[in-house]
């Protein structure tokens, strides 16, 4: 288990402030937001490499604010994976052994496991210098768990590595974890990796919380118009709220029942607003007639920009059915979308 309870950290022009956050042992947690929200300081300073200027840091309930690193029990992984070049792969796995009291001899059957774990057998005498971007990223988990740490984390791993790859590494992530219960915190920009390797995640915006809750949570229920944004609703307006009603400008929504209020947003996912040709039936709730005023093709989908009355919505749609219905730009065409996909933030 990690807990921080306000954790603060200064540096030369950017503060994280009061960080509260749990992971449960033998949680996998993620930590999501743009580059420079502070994500990395967070792990970084679980794992004692930066100083804290405030609040506590609790590993399976032992204060280690002030302990140095290779007391903390904790193991971490860098984008750049952070081998040193000098040294074979056996060695890079081994370095971390002396900081921590222990020999090869003591950890043997451990190491083995290990090493076996991330099919590295072959490569142990190797030159981490001759390796792929794939490889090194297993040198260093390797290296990471041969000091059987508690708690792992992991800043980006797969980042920067070939989709092929990234996919590899990605499993064997998701198996070690689901085999070993290790507690886990990621922090990653792939939406991807958070919904298949996490349990829970937390939003950071500008070295504060934004949000944090299950995977399902953040992504279909954001709390805030950044958290919105952040997780791709595109779709996101100031509104007026009554009840199960909702004005945008001179729009009117059916939404689910939400208190009264004025400073209020909407929200929809763009692969919730469904394009037709054909004017859907006045029974169905939230239909408009809309202009195509921008087509992207991205390949395997297409991103739609659809002006209704001045008020600009984004729709995602297979780029199949942007050929079966022969959509261009500058035709008229009906959206609708569903009272319980308009999310009031």
């Amino acid at each position: 288990m990690i807990q921080l309870r306000d954790l603060s950290v200064k540096l030369p022009g950017f503060t994280l402030k009061e960080i509260n956050l749990t992971v449960e042992k033998g949680e996998f947690f993620t930590l999501l937001g743009p580059t420079g929200a502070g994500k990395t300081l967070i792990l970084e300073s679980i794992s004692g490499m930066i100083p804290i200027h405030r609040g506590t840091i609790t590993i399976n309930g032992k204060d280690v604010s002030k302990m140095p690193p290779e007391r903390r029990g904790v193991g971490i992984v860098y984008q750049d994976s952070a081998l040193f070049p000098h040294l074979s792969v056996r060695k890079n796995i081994f370095f971390g052994l002396r900081y921590h009291g222990k020999t090869v001899r003591q950890s043997g059957k451990e190491l083995d496991a290990v090493i076996q774990w991330f099919s590295l057998e072959h490569l142990l005498d190797r030159s981490v210098e001759n390796l792929s971007g794939g490889e090194k990223q297993r040198v260093a988990m390797a290296r990471a768990l041969a000091v059987d740490p508690s708690v792992l984390l992991l800043d980006e791993p797969l980042s920067a590595l070939d989709p092929s790859f990234r996919e590899e590494i990605r499993d064997n992530l998701k198996t070690l974890h689901e085999e070993t219960g290790i507690t886990v915190l990621m922090v990653t920009h792939d939406f991807v990796e958070a919904h298949y390797l996490a349990q829970r995640a937390a939003v950071l915006n500008a070295g504060l919380i934004e949000q944090t809750g299950t995977v399902a949570d953040v992504f279909y229920r954001p709390s805030t118009p950044f958290v919105a944004r952040f997780v791709g609703m595109k779709n996101i307006f100031p509104a007026k709220i009554d009840k199960d009603v909702a004005w945008v400008d001179d729009l009117q929504f059916t939404i689910p029942h939400s208190d009264n209020g004025f400073r209020k947003y909407v929200a929809i996912r763009p692969e919730d607003i469904c394009v037709s040709r054909t004017n859907i039936s006045k029974i169905a709730t939230n239909v408009f007639n809309a202009t195509i005023t921008r087509i992207f093709n991205k390949g395997i989908y297409c991103d739609i920009r659809l002006d209704v009355s001045g008020t600009v919505f984004q729709s995602l749609l297979p780029s199949s059915a942007l050929y079966r219905m022969n959509l261009a730009e500058g035709e008229t065409v009906c959206i609708t979308f569903t009272p319980e996909r308009v999310h009031v933030l």
